[in-house]
C-alpha cells in the first residue's frame, strides 16, 4: 500500500508544481489605432493648455481619468496616446471632430484657431504615415457622428449633413479594409438625448436628440452591410439607455446634471467637480460627455464584445485536450504483448489545463474509463467507454463553465517482440454549462448558456524497442491524433445590450507525434519514461459572435485563440502489482510551451476473466 500512495503523492505534487509555472499573455493586436472625435480623444488639446494645468486636464471627461479608449488599449498593452500637436501616439480623435468637414475650433479670445481634423482626414494621416497600408493585424475604431448631429442642431440640413457624414463613414471603414484592416469597431452613437444638453431644452429636445441618434445609427450600419463592410459593433445606443435607466445599479447618483462647473469638461478637473466623488456618481461630465465612471464602463462593455467570442474557443480546444488525454490513456493500457483471451481494464485520470498563467483559463477534469479487450497470437480488439467533467474558469474573472463528455469507442492493435501498432476511433458526447461575466463598474451582469457538441477522434500509435525481455527496453514512438470537434451555436440568456450569439463552431485537430520512450522490466516496480515532440497541423481560426441588440449587422470576427502548434509532452510512470492486479500509475505533462501547461494524472489497472 505504501508503494502505491508515495509515488501518487510525488507525483501529484510535481504536476501541480508545473502547472503552476507562469506564462506570458500575448495580445492578440499589434496596436490600436483610434479615429473620431472627442469621445475617443485622449488630449489632441492638451499641449496647447497651459503647462501648470496639463497633468490634469485636456480630455473631454472628468479629468485627470482616462476615456474608454485607454482602457481597451490598457488591457491590450498597447497605444492611446494622442497622435496630434506632436504628440505621435495611435489615438487620432480630435474633440470637436465631424466625419468628413475639417474645422478649427479656438480655445480662448485672442488665440489662434486650431485646426480640428475630421475622421477622413485623420484616416488619411494613419494610412500617410504608414505608407499607405493598414496593418493587418491591429485593432481599429471609427467612432463619429455626433458633432455632425450637432450641426443639423445648429440649423445645418439634416438630410444632406447626415448623408454626407453616413457616406463618409462608411467610406472610412471601405478605405481602411481595402489598405488591409481587418478588424474595426464602430460603436453607435449613444443616446444623445439623454445628456445634459438634451434635456435642458425639455421633452422636444430629448426627442430630437434620441431620433437624430437613431437615424444615424440606422443608416451607418445599414450603409456598411449593403457595401458587404464586416465590422465589429458596439452598441452604445442601448448601454446608456440601460445605465440610465438604473443608476443606482452602477454606482450612480445622478443621470441629468453634469459632474463639472466648467462649461466644458476640457477643462475640468477635481477643483470643478460639483462634489468630491462627482466623476465617479455622475453619468455626464458636462453637457455630452461622459464621466471617468462612464467612460470605464464604455471600455469594459467594449472588450466584452471582444473578448466573448474568443473564450468561446476555450471550449472546443479544452474538448480537444481532453480528447488527447483520453486517447493516450487508451493507447497506453496494454503493458507490451497480451496474453491469449478477454481481459478487462479500467482507469481514472485528472487533467489540469492552465493557459496564460490563468489569464486565459484553467480548470480540472476528473474522468474514468472502462475498456473489454479480447486477444489472440498479438492481436487485440477491444471496446471502451468512459465519461468525464471538466470545471474551469475563464480569466480575467470573465465567468466559467462546466464540460461533461461520454465516451464509446472501440480499439485494436497488433503487438510484436520489438514492433507494436495500435488504433482507435472514439465519439463524445458533449455538454456545456456557459457563464459569462460582464462587469460594468461596480455593477455584473451575467449570461449564460447550455450548448451540445461533439468530438470524433481517431488515433494512431506504433512503436518500437530495442533491448531484451526483463531488462531495460527503450526505442522510437510516433503517433497522431485527429480529431473533429463540433460545438452548437446558442443564444446567451438576459437580453440586453451586452448579450451576444454565437454560430456553430467546428474546430479540427491533427497532433503529430515522435519521440523516445525508455522503461525497465525488472523488479517489482517497472519505471518508464517517454518524451515526444508534438506538432499542431490545423491553423488557428478566426473567432465570432453576434450582437442580440444589433441583429441586423450579422456576424462580426475577431482575431481567434492561438495555441502554441509545436511542444514536447513527457510521460513519466510505473507499472506494478496492486492486489493480483496490473496497475500503471502516472503522469503526462507538457513543456516548451509558451503560454499553457497540460498535466494529467492517471492510474489503471487491469486483469483477465
Amino acid at each position: 500500500m505504501q508503494l502505491s500512495k508515495r509515488p501518487l503523492r510525488s507525483l501529484m505534487a510535481v504536476a501541480i508544481a508545473l502547472a503552476a509555472v507562469p506564462a506570458m499573455a500575448q495580445s492578440p493586436y499589434s496596436r490600436t489605432v483610434f479615429i473620431g472625435d472627442s469621445l475617443t480623444d485622449q488630449g489632441y488639446f492638451r499641449p496647447l493648455l497651459p503647462a501648470s494645468v496639463q497633468p490634469v486636464t485636456g480630455q473631454f471627461t472628468t479629468n485627470p481619468g482616462w476615456v474608454w479608449a485607454q482602457y481597451v488599449a490598457d488591457y491590450y498593452g498597447t497605444n492611446a496616446t494622442a497622435h496630434g500637436n506632436g504628440q505621435g501616439g495611435d489615438n487620432y480623435a480630435i474633440g470637436g471632430a465631424r466625419v468628413g468637414v475639417d474645422t478649427t475650433q479656438t480655445l480662448a479670445p485672442g488665440t489662434p484657431a486650431i485646426p480640428v481634423y475630421s475622421l477622413k482626414t485623420q484616416t488619411a494621416q494613419y494610412l500617410a504615415a504608414n505608407g499607405g497600408k493598414a496593418d493587418a493585424n491591429a485593432l481599429y475604431t471609427v467612432w463619429g457622428g455626433a458633432n455632425d448631429l450637432f450641426a443639423i442642431q445648429a440649423g445645418a440640413p439634416l438630410q444632406a449633413t447626415l448623408g454626407a457624414a453616413v457616406t463618409d463613414q462608411v467610406g472610412i471603414v471601405g478605405t481602411l479594409k481595402n489598405a488591409g484592416a481587418q478588424y474595426i469597431v464602430v460603436p453607435t452613437l449613444p443616446d444623445i438625448g439623454l445628456t445634459p444638453a438634451a434635456r435642458a431644452g425639455g421633452a422636444v429636445g430629448m426627442a430630437q436628440g434620441t431620433a437624430l441618434a437613431k437615424a444615424y445609427n440606422d443608416a451607418l450600419f445599414g450603409g456598411l452591410k449593403a457595401a458587404g463592410l464586416q465590422v465589429i459593433p458596439v452598441d452604445t445606443f442601448h448601454i446608456l439607455q440601460e445605465i440610465v435607466a438604473s443608476p443606482a445599479t452602477y454606482g450612480f447618483v445622478n443621470v441629468t446634471s453634469p459632474a463639472c462647473t466648467t462649461a466644458s469638461s476640457l477643462t475640468c478637473n477635481p477643483t470643478a467637480y460639483v462634489n468630491p466623488n462627482a466623476a465617479n456618481n455622475y453619468v455626464f461630465a458636462d453637457g455630452v460627455h461622459p464621466t471617468t465612471a462612464t467612460h470605464q464602463m464604455l471600455g469594459q462593455y467594449t472588450l466584452s464584445i471582444l473578448e466573448a467570442p474568443r473564450n468561446q474557443q476555450i471550449l472546443t480546444h479544452s474538448a480537444q485536450t481532453v480528447g488527447r488525454a483520453r486517447a493516450d490513456q487508451v493507447g497506453s493500457h496494454l503493458d507490451g504483448r497480451p496474453a491469449d483471451g478477454l481481459s478487462w481494464w479500467g482507469g481514472l485520470r485528472g487533467d489540469m489545463q492552465r493557459y496564460d498563467h490563468a489569464d486565459l483559463y484553467d480548470g480540472l477534469a476528473p474522468a474514468g474509463l472502462f475498456g473489454i479487450d479480447w486477444a489472440k497470437d498479438g492481436m487485440v480488439v477491444g471496446g471502451f467507454g468512459g465519461y468525464g467533467r471538466m470545471d474551469a474558469d475563464f480569466g480575467n474573472s470573465q465567468g466559467d463553465f462546466t464540460q461533461s463528455d461520454a465516451t464509446l469507442g472501440l480499439f485494436a492493435g497488433w503487438y510484436g517482440e520489438n514492433v507494436w501498432v495500435n488504433g482507435q476511433v472514439s465519439y463524445s458526447w458533449l455538454d456545456y454549462d456557459v457563464t459569462r461575466r460582464v462587469q460594468l463598474g461596480p455593477a455584473e451582469r451575467t449570461h449564460t448558456g447550455s450548448p451540445e457538441g461533439s468530438n470524433l477522434t481517431v488515433a494512431l500509435n506504433a512503436g518500437y524497442e530495442f533491448g531484451t525481455e526483463g531488462g531495460f527496453r527503450h526505442g522510437p514512438v510516433a503517433a497522431v491524433i485527429w480529431q473533429q470537434v463540433k460545438l452548437d451555436g446558442y443564444v446567451e440568456s438576459n437580453p440586453s445590450a451586452t448579450a451576444l450569439g454565437y454560430a456553430d463552431q467546428d474546430a479540427d485537430s491533427t497532433v503529430g507525434r515522435i519521440g523516445w520512450q525508455a522503461r525497465f522490466d525488472g523488479g517489482s516496480i517497472k519505471p518508464y519514461l517517454q518524451v515526444t515532440y508534438d506538432h499542431e497541423f490545423e491553423d488557428d481560426k478566426q473567432a465570432s459572435a453576434w450582437l442580440q441588440t444589433m441583429p441586423d449587422v450579422g456576424m462580426y470576427k475577431v482575431p481567434g485563440l492561438e495555441f502554441d502548434k509545436d511542444y514536447a509532452t513527457a510521460v513519466l510512470g510505473a507499472r506494478m502489482s496492486l492486489f493480483g492486479l496490473n496497475s500503471n500509475i502516472g503522469m503526462s505533462t507538457t513543456a516548451m510551451q509558451k503560454r499553457a501547461r497540460d498535466v494529467s494524472l492517471f492510474a489503471t489497472v487491469s486483469g483477465s476473466f
